[in-house]
């Protein structure tokens, strides 16, 4: 499957069962990785236009991943909520995903995007490299965390 093939990407709010079950899945795989679940709560208000925006990527109506921005402070959205199921990784849907989201945060006016990963997620942090993201402070309940990693990028207008 590359993303051409049968992905699409819609707009969802945070209680749609299939954001839930990616979100759920996201944090199972914390807590495989890292020991326990992610700490940091979304306000689903957040994530609804045009405060932020949260898209799930189907296969033939099937959810295999999700991501969000939410603004972060002036001009800069962060994003949350990246996940690709296991079986539809390596196959652009992650690209596809951020580079959606970049895109319609430029779109809604901001100028630059931060998150938060951690050192024990190689696959996101590659992805990101390749995106461009560099090193930024820290910030938010993870800003001392050990093994947190801090990225942002500056958007492009017209992205």
């Amino acid at each position: 499957m590359s993303p051409s093939e049968g992905l699409v990407l819609r707009a969802a709010g945070y209680d749609d069962p299939q954001v839930q079950q990616m979100v759920e899945a996201v944090q199972q795989e914390y807590v495989v990785r890292y020991g326990g679940r992610d700490a940091m709560e979304v306000d689903p208000a957040e994530v609804l236009p045009p405060a932020g925006l949260l898209l799930v990527a189907e296969v033939d109506g099937r959810a295999v991943g999700c991501g969000a921005w939410r603004v972060h402070d002036a001009g800069t959205v962060e994003v949350k909520r990246m996940y690709v199921a296991p079986e539809a990784r390596r196959r652009g849907v992650a690209d596809a995903l951020l580079t959606r989201l970049e895109a319609t945060a430029a779109a809604a006016g901001h100028r630059r995007v931060v998150l938060n990963s951690g050192d024990r997620q190689p696959e996101a942090l590659a992805l990101y490299a390749r995106a461009g993201y560099t090193p930024v402070a820290g910030y938010g309940v993870y800003a001392d965390a050990p093994g947190a990693v801090f990225l942002g990028k500056n958007l492009e207008e017209g992205s």
